[in-house]
């Protein structure tokens, strides 16, 4: 079928709208009617191949829709469902197998070769190849095809172009609230850098009754946006020589919990150094290889813990109708940071993410 999408033809250029052509679904997978689709970081950085990358390429890869066919082998998913489309995973590596899907070994090629994991492709345009199956999903464009395995089900009743922004970013800040630090009411938490992921975050940790709620930035509008979500202090990281001795000031021993989303090696020293004893710093930011960062070992020995997290730790289909529930019930305001966009301006997008002037950018597609 004909589908509109923005396609992007070379290293670091501008994102195209055009006539392309998507293949049928298979069976085991289904035909979505993309609504909305956020735009992230790691949308751009594949646009710019900081990853390899071959082009041209169809990104995104936090689709939200509306199921209008299925494959023949379909049996969760019916034409008229609406539905995330999220993180993909083999589903037969070790990791897969014991619920770690977000740490699936297979995971990098199933996200950036611009293929389904056979080699074949979802998108050509005058019969010659377009990659695309970012994410196994690439919804940039009005219709996508998705894995009936990586599709989530999620009530009709909810705002799906609000819904879009879980997809990655809100489940990933999230999700290392609620699956990996699990906090206890009372528990002090730091985000570091209150864009998507760490205000949802910091939602998170409001809805889980952290206290105090302390957000670090150095965007002012982003940081009144975080006091209105929940934080209960804020520093702007331009107007102190220590953030660190102004978190323990706030805290009064250190911090229990803190997200660090900027990936500088300074600031996520800063997250681990301002950690109470037995606290933990949890990173989400996205670095370049050789990206090194080093911590006192006395420091570490004091029962901190620090790690990674990838896709917050959830299981897509349990955790993110766990999150549409919370935005119908109003406690997880995920629209707040969404600017919405026109496929059309996508390059808009692009650029007002890229300078912090939007927080959260969700393409609306044409119909």
């Amino acid at each position: 079928m004909k589908i509109t999408a923005a396609l992007v033809h070379e290293r670091s250029g501008p994102f195209t709208i055009e006539q392309l052509d998507l293949c049928d679904p298979r069976e085991d997978e289904l035909l979505v009617e993309v609504v909305a689709s956020g735009m992230c970081a790691t949308d751009l950085h594949g646009r710019d191949a900081y990853y390899p990358t071959k082009f041209p390429k169809v990104f995104g890869h936090e689709g939200a829709g509306i199921v209008r066919a299925v494959g023949n082998k379909v049996s969760t998913f019916k034409p008229g469902d609406h539905v995330v489309m999220a993180y993909p995973w083999c589903g037969e590596c070790p990791n897969c197998k014991t619920q770690r899907q977000s740490y699936c070994l297979h995971a990098f090629d199933l996200k950036m070769n611009g293929t389904r994991a056979d080699g074949s492709t979802l998108h050509s345009k005058d019969g010659k190849p377009v990659y695309s199956a970012f994410f196994q999903q690439s919804s940039f464009g009005n219709f996508t095809i998705a894995n009936e395995r990586f599709a989530v089900k999620v009530r009709s009743d909810a705002p799906i172009e609000s819904v879009a922004a879980l997809a990655c970013g809100g489940q990933t800040g999230a999700g290392a609230v609620f699956n990996v630090m699990k906090p206890r009411p009372g528990d002090s938490f730091v985000v570091f850098g209150v864009g998507a992921v760490g205000l949802s975050g910091l939602m998170a940790a409001k809805i889980a009754g952290c206290d105090p709620i302390i957000a670090v930035d150095v965007h002012k509008h982003r940081l009144a946006l975080a006091r209105e979500l929940g934080a209960t202090h804020t520093i702007n990281h331009n107007e102190y020589k220590d953030v660190v001795a102004e978190i323990k000031k706030i805290t009064a021993l250190g911090a229990r919990f803190t997200l660090e989303t900027s990936a500088l090696p300074a600031v996520f020293r800063e997250a681990v150094d301002c950690l109470v004893p037995a606290g933990t710093c949890v990173l989400l930011g996205s670095a370049r290889k050789g990206t090194e960062v080093s911590f006192e070992t006395p420091f570490l020995q004091n029962g901190r813990t620090v790690r990674g997290v990838i896709q917050g730790d959830s299981v897509p289909k349990e955790f993110i109708p766990l999150l549409v529930d919370h935005i119908v019930a109003g406690r997880f305001p995920v629209e707040r940071m969404i600017a919405f966009y026109p496929l059309a301006d996508i390059n808009r997008a692009a650029v007002e993410s890229g300078d912090g002037k939007t927080i959260k950018p969700v393409l609306r597609m044409p119909h």
